[in-house]
């Protein structure tokens, strides 16, 4: 497979359009971006810059797709049909979608492969199988009355998606969002479009209706402010920082009112019990749920809390793990962690762990830079103890930094898993069911991995409480965001 992979990491890629209406075109004014590769800093390619013009092109085109009802009042089973072919062809093209992913991103090869094709095309497979098995309702009424609760698709969704896994994140907005009859105006991060563009062109090519899927590149500050406040968007999914979705809301306020999901992040607590079953495979995951794309992962367990009696042993266990990863080449198979997104992200995680550093943290391991003569943007997982009250116990970094805490009882455990505004994902690692049981009622996340950490596929959903956000990605539940329920009261 390396020889695969060296061949395509050497294609050119030429200048990138926006897909608008089921055809590749220009921004109007001719604008792009550079698209700037971590691996080595050099130039892969261009993006079409969108402003609100071209924004108002893919919604209108979006609406005309909807009320034309080709794909809106397409039987289910029918959607169903081209979801499947969709996820066939992702499937069919995965390595060149991870290849171009990892040249737009850094995400290490052997990651890439099963979080953005993979699960993409996993994602797709899951909404085309459900969307026909799921019904209206009929309300239990008086012997003359009829009530029926219908499940009507919204319109327009738009969609907005970060650069750490735009496959992956993009078709849990997409799949669930076009099963239930939806069309799409979806803006990648500006700096990881490359795979959701050739993503609509394998749309269109399973049999999508034209302007069913619009995908629109450009920065955030103007092509997702146009998002935000299109009249013409009755739904917009958001994964991305607090400042973002705030921002998105107070759009929403000042046009349409349009029902705004956001997935915010976090600063997730990792605990370990000192009756965890395997201490040893409790380091490893540990250490990769924070190092895995260099820490650049919604969920990562950026907080280690661990049990006072064996937090000396246990916290050598994770150092010498981080310590000894492979960071480099991410298109290198054996490489375990790849680089971080851009410059301007690598100069930020820098930057927390100066702070740390002068806030007293204790360092561990790493907190420099490496590989500088490649060009490309790499950092050494990082490993600080700190305390509750640090910032980098507090803020999330989104980058290979781990802060370790010590604590004596599980109360205390719980209360400093809490003191966070975030409350996205977790995990607790204990031999004792009753303590697992307790630790779940009391963290407050809307994810709490028990003797593991990662790895929930899609019939579970999703989402995050406190600041981190609201509504649900995957399962079932996720296609609540993108129905209207509609009540039919019919007198007999």
């Amino acid at each position: 497979m390396q020889d695969k992979i060296d061949q395509l990491r050497s294609q050119t890629i030429a200048p990138q359009a926006l897909f608008i209406g089921g055809a590749w075109q220009p921004a109007e004014d001719a604008a792009t971006l550079d698209v700037i590769s971590p691996i080595d800093g050099q130039r892969l390619t261009t993006i079409a810059d969108a402003g609100p013009r071209d924004i108002d092109r893919a919604v209108q085109a979006a609406r005309s797709a909807f009320e034309r009802s080709a794909w809106s009042r397409a039987a289910p089973a029918e959607r169903k049909k081209v979801l499947l072919k969709i996820a066939d062809l992702i499937e069919k093209n995965a390595l060149e979608f991870a290849v171009l992913g990892v040249r737009d991103n850094g995400t290490e090869i052997s990651m890439a492969l099963k979080a953005e094709p993979g699960s993409a095309a996993g994602t797709f497979r899951y909404y085309a199988e459900a969307i026909d098995k799921v019904y209206g309702e009929i309300a239990p009424t008086a012997d003359n009355i009829l009530g029926l609760v219908h499940r009507a698709p919204v319109g327009v969704v738009g969609a907005i998606v970060p650069w750490n896994f735009p496959m992956m994140i993009g078709a849990w907005k997409i799949a669930p969002a076009l099963a239930a009859g939806n069309s799409v105006v979806l803006k990648p991060a500006e700096g990881a479009s490359l795979t959701l563009l050739k993503l609509a062109a394998l749309c269109a090519e399973a049999g999508l209706p034209d302007g069913v899927l619009n995908v629109v590149t450009g920065r955030g500050a103007v092509t997702g402010e146009a998002i935000g406040l299109h009249m013409d968007i009755d739904v917009l999914a958001f994964t991305g920082s607090g400042p973002v979705g705030r921002r998105l809301l107070e759009y929403s306020a000042r046009s349409n009112l349009k029902r705004v999901y956001l997935e915010l992040g976090g600063k997730s607590p990792n605990i370990v019990f000192a009756d965890a079953p395997d201490l040893d495979q409790a380091a490893k995951v540990s250490a990769y749920g924070i190092f895995r794309n260099s820490g650049q992962v919604c969920v990562a367990g950026s907080r280690l809390l661990v049990e006072r009696s064996i937090h000396e042993e246990f916290s050598k266990k994770v150092t010498e793990i981080a310590a000894a990863m492979k960071v480099g080449d991410p298109l290198q198979a054996t490489t375990e962690a790849g680089a971080i997104s851009s410059e301007i992200q690598l100069e930020k995680n820098l930057g927390h762990a100066a702070q740390a550093l002068a806030e007293g943290a204790v360092l561990r391991t790493g907190g420099k830079r490496i590989l500088q003569d490649t060009g490309g943007f790499y950092m050494r997982p990082t490993v600080f103890d700190v305390t509750p009250d640090m910032t980098l116990a507090r803020e999330e970094v989104f980058g290979p930094i781990l802060s370790i805490i010590p604590f004596e009882t599980e109360q205390e455990a719980l209360g400093i898993a809490n003191a966070t505004e975030y409350g996205l994902a977790s995990a607790v690692w204990t031999a004792d069911l009753s303590r697992a049981h307790r630790m779940v009622r009391g963290i407050q996340a809307g994810v709490v991995h028990v003797n593991t950490y990662g790895g929930a596929d899609n019939t579970v959903p999703l989402g995050g409480v406190k600041q981190s956000g609201n509504g649900h990605d995957k399962s079932l539940h996720a296609l609540d965001k993108y129905v209207n329920l509609k009540t039919a009261w019919i007198q007999l």
